[in-house]
């Protein structure tokens, strides 16, 4: 077993610590206020080549392995957790797009992202239900070469910024659930597409809201692999995006203990430095150990995946714990930092909201745990 990053894995963060420290840190709060991720920043994300990097040179990835996206993920939450979304959505939705897409259309469409001149978002949750995902109503109807779409997405994040969307729409009988399920990538200035923002508490540079579909005609060549296959299709997909999402919140917990660590020791108490004070060091102690424990964990997924083994439900693990775990941890640190921490001149009680939408978004804890009791059983 080896625990060492190699020498270009090593480069690659150092380069994109750099950039988060010049470019992302100093806009983050700044990005909340405005509720918007400048495509300046998600061109130089493109130009250093860190959008889609694990897709093949033929549609504007290096071929990385699924380890150093992870790394990049890490280092850039580091500096804005929201920023750190478009390299995720790069890859959940790249590979959704490089394996199941018509070639000519993946090309196009992958060749943006990767650059950075194009975002594009997952439509997959509606109204009705969120971790009911098979029971999607949003329609699909055939008619000749196209097939026209009618129906609502909600709970889409990028829904407002977003170029092109990878959308789940029912072809088949709701009696089929998941068989009847097909996938479509539709670019979101279609006639009939329209979006609305919703207000949240967190995230907001990323935004969330609902996507409307009025009789949007997609063009057959669009659709996603054969028809009835997209449920299956997102599914594979999230196995990756959730051992990337545990790494993302991971990285604003531990950029909130080194924070931490660095205020204890200059701040004083009773003629002695805060750092001498067990009450405060011990509950820092526990999280840095637990912190470490879980960004192995999802580094661990993310081997497996490299590696062709099944991931399943050590992805599951990354996406329930890491979200959690990252809220107890800067929660813990912001109490360490006294009255001045509950103040907005320091990120944590903005840390706070934006991971604490990933304990919903992209499968919650429950369903993790289904996730895990399945694959366990099975074993």
């Amino acid at each position: 077993m080896n625990f060492a990053f190699n020498e270009e894995q090593n480069a690659i963060r150092a380069a994109v610590a750099r950039f988060r420290t010049d470019v992302l840190a100093p806009g983050y709060r700044e990005r909340d206020r405005t509720g918007v991720i400048e495509r300046e920043v998600i061109r130089q994300l493109g130009d250093l080549g860190l959008l889609g990097g694990e897709l093949p040179e033929a549609f504007g990835g290096s071929g990385m392995d699924c380890v150093t996206s992870g790394l990049i993920i890490e280092e850039i939450a580091r500096g804005d957790f929201n920023v750190g979304y478009i390299p995720l959505l790069a890859a959940l939705n790249g590979q959704i797009i490089a394996h199941h897409a018509n070639p000519d259309l993946a090309r196009t469409w992958l060749r943006r992202i990767t650059a950075g001149q194009a975002v594009a978002c997952i439509a997959l949750t509606e109204p009705h239900g969120g971790s009911d995902a098979a029971s999607l109503r949003l329609k699909a109807e055939r008619h000749g070469d196209v097939y026209r779409l009618n129906g609502e997405k909600t709970s889409i994040s990028m829904a407002d910024q977003a170029d092109v969307a990878v959308v789940f729409a029912r072809t088949g009988t709701p009696e089929q659930r998941a068989a009847g399920i097909s996938a479509f990538l539709v670019p979101m200035d279609s006639p009939g597409v329209t979006s609305h923002r919703f207000e949240d508490n967190g995230q907001r540079a990323i935004g969330r809201g609902s996507i409307f579909f009025d009789n949007v005609d997609v063009p057959v060549s669009h659709r996603m692999g054969e028809e009835g296959q997209g449920f299956r299709q997102v599914m594979q997909g999230f196995d990756y995006s959730r051992a990337l999402i545990g790494l993302q919140c991971l990285a604003v917990a531990q950029q909130s203990l080194d924070e931490t660590w660095q205020w204890l020791t200059g701040r004083t108490a009773f003629g002695q430095s805060l750092s001498a004070f067990q009450g405060l060091t011990h509950p820092l102690a526990e999280c840095q150990t637990y912190v470490h424990a879980a960004r192995l964990q999802c580094y661990h997924a993310l081997w497996l995946k490299d590696n062709g083994h099944p991931h399943s439900a050590e992805a599951a693990m990354n996406k329930w714990w890491g979200p959690k775990l990252a809220f107890d941890v800067i929660k813990q640190c912001l109490l360490a930092h006294g009255h001045t921490g509950y103040g907005e001149d320091l990120p944590f009680a903005q840390r706070l909201r934006d991971v604490l939408g990933l304990q919903i978004g992209d499968g919650t804890a429950q369903i993790m745990k289904n996730i895990i009791v399945r694959e366990s059983l099975a074993k």
